[in-house]
């Protein structure tokens, strides 16, 4: 099967890989493993993030993407390169059509960035589509509806919050703290409640297992193990579901801002759609506990997850991808 179009979702913490006909054929983490010295490439994606908190000096473990956007150009091309060339094979008779799917909020020199490094690592042309675009999209919503319809993706470095109606983007809002600053907050709160440090594997991994937006009926507990932080030696505490609420109050408090400045952006009329039909929460980090309660709560608005809600971006610009002539009103394209 010849390679001719490429749907990616280029995210701060994974990189998704859509091919028309054959569904997602990549879901590894974003992190590239470099020699210090000579800046070359030792390991992508998920032998990468093994050696993440773990290597010696010779080599450099690193996301080349930092709150959704490029962080470094080169490493980020390095990435791409590699995940089109293990997909078009030894032979290749086409360069793909490629398109990635990035934050809304970005800025035009952010954009250029990724249309540049997708070219560069073998495209022969790239478009980009929004997030919350491809996430309804993903969701299944009608995006080409005149009725409103509103998106909270939460995913690793971004939080996009949209209304969409006839396609396209009427009100949105992007804030820079997602699944990975919440890794971060529970690292800090350990570190200052319990004296203890831990590594950002750890931190995902108490997040994913117990964490918590609201207080659960049923408190749950982890062993956490790490280094004290006066000592200097190993040392393990129990941390639970309620230190996760505290932990992450801040993290979501901006979240929610974003959600609430969309909310009171949105026409009267796409207002009344959202209020009947609900908020849809898509991307990983919607998957944290009692989230879609918490946004419920706080905004009167029924929320409620999509299915499959990691894939929905992927997903999404995948369709976009297959059926480009209908969406290039709402994808921008560069040569």
């Amino acid at each position: 099967m010849i390679l001719r179009r490429l749907g990616i979702d280029l995210g701060t913490t994974n990189t998704r890989i859509y091919q028309p006909g054959k569904g997602i054929v990549v879901n590894d983490p974003s992190v590239v493993a470099l020699e210090a010295s000579t800046e070359k490439v030792m390991a992508i994606g998920t032998e990468a993030k093994k050696m993440l908190g773990r290597t010696p000096e010779s080599i450099i473990a690193a996301h080349p993407l930092r709150d959704g956007v490029i962080a470094n150009y080169r490493i980020t091309e390095a990435m791409l390169r590699y995940y089109i060339n293990q997909l078009s094979g030894k032979i290749r008779l086409f360069r793909p059509d490629i398109m990635v799917a990035i934050p809304a909020g970005v800025t035009s020199t952010e954009r250029r960035a990724v249309i540049d490094a997708t070219i560069s690592a073998g495209a022969k042309a790239a478009y980009v589509i929004k997030e919350p675009v491809a996430a309804a999209l993903g969701a299944g919503i009608p995006i080409a509806s005149p009725t409103g319809n509103m998106v909270i993706d939460v995913g690793g470095g971004t939080s996009e919050v949209a209304v969409i109606a006839l396609g396209d983007i009427v009100v949105s809002a992007s804030a820079r703290v997602a699944g990975n600053k919440m890794d971060e907050a529970i690292y800090n709160y350990i570190r200052k409640k319990y004296n203890l440090v831990v590594g950002e594997q750890t931190a995902e991994e108490i997040k994913i297992k117990i964490g918590a937006a609201t207080p659960l009926k049923k408190e749950l507990s982890i062993e956490v193990s790490g280094c004290n932080a006066i000592t200097g030696l190993p040392e393990s505490v129990m941390a639970t579901s309620t230190d996760m609420c505290v932990a992450l109050k801040d993290v979501l408090n901006e979240i929610i801002g974003a959600v609430k400045t969309v909310l009171q952006k949105t026409p009267p009329e796409l207002a009344s759609d959202v209020m009947d039909k609900g908020m849809i929460m898509t991307g990983g980090g919607c998957l944290l506990r009692n989230l879609d309660q918490l946004f419920t709560k706080v905004t009167g608005v029924p929320c409620q997850l999509a299915e499959n809600a990691q894939i929905c971006v992927v997903k999404g610009t995948g369709i976009a991808v297959d059926n480009l002539d209908s969406f290039k009103h709402s994808v921008l394209w560069a040569k």
